[in-house]
């Protein structure tokens, strides 16, 4: 498990520059891996699973593709939803506009459910935990924004501005033997946190 930083993106894009992948060497001297088991949006933090060896890669990715894998995201929203907690089921699709894509509401895209609960509140803004049931592309990002909180820095779906405040914060994967990992909070998300009543463990 690696705790990606955001801002780098786990592929190579068409423009180059660093990604995880560049890791992959160190990590093992096989020819047949490491993999990615799943991503992360370029500008989210957090956990991020790689398998080493191709069973593990399978299973990992049945896990996934089974809804098994327990992902559990932090992000700090602009406003926040007026109840403690819900559920946005929302289906989404990816659509194409003049300056790029983004992904959007559609009664004919795939599904998307996102379990969220307020952990914190601060003056304009609140801490939310989400609950991924689902693992479609910006689901955090576009159902924070339906509730009609954007994450804070968004410069898709909110108004951007700043780093975007969203961690993937844990993962658990009910495999023999389980796998799981919890991701600290990166720098940038700190502060924000630390007004909505977060404190680190001691």
């Amino acid at each position: 498990m690696l705790d990606k930083p955001a801002g780098l993106p786990v592929h190579a894009g068409p423009a180059g520059g660093a990604c995880v992948e560049d890791c992959f060497p160190a990590l093992s001297r096989r020819a047949d891996g490491p993999w990615l088991a799943h991503r992360l949006d370029a500008d989210t933090a957090g956990c991020l699973l790689v398998a080493l060896r191709k069973a593990a890669l399978l299973q990992a990715q049945a896990c996934f593709a089974e809804g098994r894998a327990v992902k559990t995201y932090w992000a700090v929203v602009v406003g926040g939803p007026a109840e403690a907690s819900g559920l946005v089921d929302r289906p989404l699709a990816r659509h194409s506009t003049p300056s790029g894509w983004r992904m959007r509401p559609d009664p004919d895209g795939q599904p998307a459910r996102t379990a969220w609960t307020v952990l914190g509140r601060a003056p304009g803004l609140a801490w939310l935990g989400l609950r991924l049931l689902t693992g479609r592309t910006h689901q955090a990002r576009v159902h924070c924004a339906l509730l009609g909180c954007p994450i804070l820095g968004d410069p898709v779906y909110g108004t951007g501005g700043t780093r975007l405040h969203l961690l993937a914060r844990s993962l658990f994967l009910p495999l023999d033997p389980p796998v799981a990992a919890t991701a600290p909070p990166p720098q940038p998300m700190q502060a924000a946190l630390a007004l909505c009543g977060y404190r680190p463990a001691s």
